[in-house]
């Protein structure tokens, strides 16, 4: 498919702007203009409960936001991990998408405000997603959580941190994840055949990518660690994973990457999801105002994760 009309629309808006490239940007000024521009580009729904917290972390304390659609019901979860390129992004650029799964997956949100690069390098990002992970579950009955329905999910880097918590679970025998939720995920940091295609002139470049991969990683061998590249996880290791359902937009520099983890995923025997968006680009899930496409992914991604919990339910009760 061409590359979608409200799309090219957005694309040429962003271009007539003038602005310069994210990663020219002094650092605060490159979080705050991705704030901005993602608050403005979403949608935001009234949802019955939010509330932050401040929890421990693996070097400082993290904060994270508690989305709760229903009020006085114990409740599926999806621990959820922001997108940015483990550089910016934040609570409030992806409280509107938090909001809209919660509400209609009819599962408690929680988003997870890791540490971000390059104050803190891999894998401190890592370490604080999978500590949030632990919080949650430890802290099921205050959260009204029912901590046997539990997923973790991302977008871009999230993506990337919820594949590679997914995998420590299995790891150190930590809490049980009975899906998990990838969003266009960055998954290893081989040039692509869609990296190289989409690399330019499609929102997400490969000058933006270097940076993030600059700021992120501590040298070129942490590449081939699979904490930071899941694509890289040994395959006897893979069928130790939980379910998933992968997400990737047609042009998106990231797609073939995720398309190859869900391969790798469903070859192992892993029940996989995976569908690609035509037409879209990479972060259309959090550009709903400008793009109705993101609206209807987010609302097939929910019930796509809603249909999963409740199959972890309904398999728990036949046990």
């Amino acid at each position: 498919m061409s590359l979608h009309p409200q799309v090219k629309s957005l694309l040429e808006f962003m271009d007539s702007r003038g602005l310069p490239p994210i990663e020219e940007l002094p650092l605060t000024e490159a979080r705050a203009s991705f704030d901005v521009m993602s608050q403005k580009l979403n949608q935001s729904e009234t949802i019955a409960r939010v509330e932050n917290k401040t929890i421990p972390g693996y070097k400082n304390e993290i904060q994270v936001r508690i989305y709760t659609p229903v009020e006085n019901r114990v409740l599926p979860v999806l621990v959820y991990y922001h997108g940015g390129g483990w550089v910016i992004g934040s609570l409030d650029s992806y409280d509107a998408l938090c909001r809209s799964l919660a509400n209609k997956a009819e599962c408690i949100v929680v988003s997870v405000d890791y540490s971000l690069a390059p104050e803190e390098k891999f894998p401190v990002a890592v370490e604080d997603a999978y500590l949030a992970l632990e919080w949650v579950y430890k802290n099921a009955e205050e959260l009204q959580i029912d901590r046997t329905s539990l997923a973790v999910g991302g977008d871009s880097a999230g993506g990337n941190l919820a594949a590679v918590v997914s995998y420590l679970t299995y790891l150190r025998k930590g809490p049980h994840v009975a899906c998990q939720m990838l969003f266009y995920p960055s998954v290893g940091f081989d040039r692509t055949e869609s990296y190289e295609k989409f690399g330019e002139g499609y929102y997400l470049t490969k000058a933006t990518m270097n940076w993030f991969t600059e700021q992120y990683l501590n040298s070129p061998e942490d590449m081939m660690d699979p904490l930071a590249a899941p694509l890289l996880i040994p395959d006897e290791e893979v069928v130790e994973l939980p379910p998933a359902y992968i997400l990737t937009a047609e042009y998106d520099p990231l797609r073939d990457g995720g398309e190859a983890y869900a391969k790798k995923l469903s070859a192992a025997g892993v029940k996989t999801e995976y569908v690609r968006y035509p037409g879209m680009i990479h972060g259309f899930l959090s550009m709903t105002e400008a793009i109705e496409d993101g609206q209807k992914a987010i609302i097939d991604a929910a019930k796509a994760l809603k249909q999963k919990l409740s199959e972890r339910a309904a398999n728990r009760q036949r046990v």
